[in-house]
């Protein structure tokens, strides 16, 4: 499966522990990642700068479903049940 493009799920439901640009600390799950665009592009895609755990992920039909918003709701639940 390809990337969705505009679609930021990925980018928005997991939290991120390590430091990453614009955000010292990681996010927090739910939390917007700063460095995604107005578009919903991610500024840091393809930079050494990107975080191990973004550049590791895969957009899969399980994970990612029909739609964005499908997606943020799997995404979501899946950090829940990992916390």
């Amino acid at each position: 499966m390809e990337c969705r493009l505009h679609c930021g799920a990925c980018c928005i439901a997991p939290s991120i522990s390590s430091s990453f640009p614009l955000h010292p600390n990681g996010k927090a799950a739910g939390e917007r990642c700063k460095n995604l665009s107005d578009d919903n592009l991610c500024k840091l895609f393809g930079q050494p700068e990107r975080p191990n755990v973004c550049h590791d992920f895969k957009a899969v039909e399980w994970a990612c479903g029909k739609s964005s918003t499908e997606a943020l709701s799997i995404l979501t639940n899946m950090e829940i049940m990992t916390c």
